[in-house]
C-alpha cells in the first residue's frame, strides 16, 4: 500500500507538519525566535551540518516562514529573519517545550524557562481556554467541522 503524503491530508495538523514537522526546521525556528539571524550562528548553536541547515533554511524561506536578506545592499552574506507567519509558530514551540518539560525532564528539571522581559517573572504554562476565558479540561474538547471542512471531515465529525 503506498504511503500517503501529509500534503494530501485535508487536516491543519498534517499541513503544518508538512511545512515544519521536521525537527531541524523547528530547531531553526526556535533559534530565530531567540534572535539568531546568521547562518553561522544557527550552525554553531545547533551543531547541524551545513547542507542540512541550507536545505531547511531554503524550505522555511520558500514556505514564507523566514525571509533571507543581505546584511548590506552589496554584501554576499545574508540574514534569516522570521516573518509574521514564522512568529506565529511561537505558541507551537512553547507548547512543545512545555510538553517536554513535563514528560521528558520533569518538574524542577526544566532546561529553560521563558520569562517576561519586563518583570523577569516566569511566564505561566499555556492553557486552552473556553469562550469565558477559563481553562478548559481536555475531556471537554471535541472536534467539529470548520468552514473549510471537506465532505470526509463533515461526515466523520458531524455537521458544524
Amino acid at each position: 500500500m503506498p504511503r500517503t503524503r501529509f500534503e494530501e491530508f485535508h487536516c491543519s495538523i498534517a499541513q503544518a507538519a508538512a511545512v515544519v514537522g521536521d525537527a531541524w526546521s523547528l530547531m531553526i525556528v526556535r533559534e530565530a525566535l531567540f534572535g539568531v539571524t546568521r547562518f553561522g550562528d544557527f550552525e554553531a548553536n545547533l551543531g547541524v551540518a551545513k547542507n542540512i541547515l541550507t536545505q531547511r533554511l531554503e524550505m522555511l524561506v520558500d514556505a514564507g516562514i523566514m525571509v533571507r536578506t543581505p546584511v548590506t545592499p552589496t554584501a554576499r552574506r545574508c540574514e534569516y529573519r522570521l516573518t509574521a507567519k514564522g512568529y506565529d509558530l511561537l505558541p507551537v514551540t512553547v507548547a512543545l517545550r512545555e510538553w517536554a518539560d513535563r514528560w521528558v525532564y520533569g518538574e524542577g528539571k526544566e532546561p529553560l524557562w521563558l520569562v517576561d522581559s519586563r518583570t523577569g517573572k516566569r511566564i505561566p504554562a499555556t492553557k486552552l481556554r473556553a469562550a469565558n476565558g477559563k481553562p478548559i479540561p481536555w475531556q471537554f474538547i471535541k472536534p467539529a467541522p470548520g468552514p473549510g471542512a471537506d465532505k470526509r471531515t463533515r461526515t466523520r465529525f458531524g455537521k458544524a
